[in-house]
């Protein structure tokens, strides 16, 4: 170590103090500028508030309505589960091996197609033709 290569410790920047004096440059009004909602404390405005004009939340138009507890399912139909090389099909082999993209709230196996082969399938639903050929099969529809 040498006398020249002696760096100073690395500061973090300080924030900026306001109203102590003109000298620094931000002092009497504090940047808040003169008078106005916006010099007082406590002033400005809400979310939203556009001065005393309808804002654009209530000027645009409400349509239909959106049920908080409803549920986005993964549709997986007979001719997918030919595709899966495994005999216990759950969401997460079946997405692991590509054959669905995204699981959602959990899968649906619906009856669309011929089932080919036995396998033991856990889901969130199933529906009742679905249940009742993988059960002819001799597999198993298990409800998670």
């Amino acid at each position: 170590m040498k006398l020249n290569e002696l760096k100073p410790a690395v500061k973090k920047e300080e924030r900026t103090r306001r109203g102590r004096g003109i000298g620094s440059g931000l002092g009497k009004t504090s940047g808040r500028g003169h008078k106005g909602q916006k010099a007082r404390s406590g002033g400005g405005v809400r979310r939203g508030f556009e001065g005393g004009q309808t804002p654009l939340y209530r000027r645009l138009p409400k349509r239909g309505f959106k049920n908080i507890n409803s549920k986005n399912y993964t549709e997986v139909t007979f001719a997918m589960l030919n595709k899966s090389k495994s005999t216990d099909v759950t969401a997460e082999s079946l997405l692991e091996e590509g054959i669905i993209g995204k699981i959602n709230d959990g899968i649906v196996i619906l009856a669309t197609g011929k089932l080919e082969k036995k396998l033991n399938i856990k889901a969130v639903r199933f529906t009742k033709k679905a249940k009742e050929e993988i059960e002819a099969l001799g597999g198993k529809a298990e409800v998670i």
